[in-house]
């Protein structure tokens, strides 16, 4: 586990997560948290019209934690007192499983949404990592959507 600080905790594991247990530690010994947003993404079982049978994730070590710390601090600059927890799974998923958990927190739930989707954003399109879905017709890569940039583009708005 690569830990920042107290209130940003990075993780990229092949192993499943419990939310419950992430977020109670997260919020653990914090008396000015009033308020936690969590995003679980999960494998679908169809894309692009295809059954999907299974998702791998590869990401470059080293490099993918330095970029969701990155993310994290950039959340923490902009929403002050916030923690910050990013869980991201890699190695081969199959539909339905757990793919990343992002929780945030904050004293306010306007703060903790903002911060959460901030972080999702960012994390969809800056983060290094690479899918490969294995379909009924064979294996493809998984492109970017720009419905992701656009997404991204209102942080830098505000």
């Amino acid at each position: 586990m690569t830990q920042m600080s107290a209130q940003t905790k990075i993780r990229v594991q092949e192993a499943d997560f419990d939310i419950s247990a992430e977020v109670a530690a997260l919020r653990a010994d914090n008396p000015k948290v009033g308020a936690v947003a969590c995003f679980v993404g999960t494998v679908r079982d169809l894309n692009e019209g295809s059954a999907i049978e299974t998702m791998e994730l590869e990401h470059y070590p080293g490099m993918t934690e330095k970029s969701l710390e990155a993310i994290a601090e950039q959340a923490r600059e902009r929403w002050r007192g916030s923690d910050v927890l990013i869980v991201h799974r890699v190695g081969k998923l199959k539909p339905l499983d757990q793919i990343v958990l992002v929780a945030t927190t904050a004293m306010h739930r306007a703060e903790a949404f903002e911060s959460c989707a901030f972080v999702m954003d960012y994390l969809k399109t800056q983060a290094p990592f690479w899918k490969k879905e294995k379909t009924e017709a064979g294996e493809r890569w998984v492109d970017a959507r720009e419905a992701d940039d656009a997404a991204l583009s209102r942080w830098s708005k505000t």
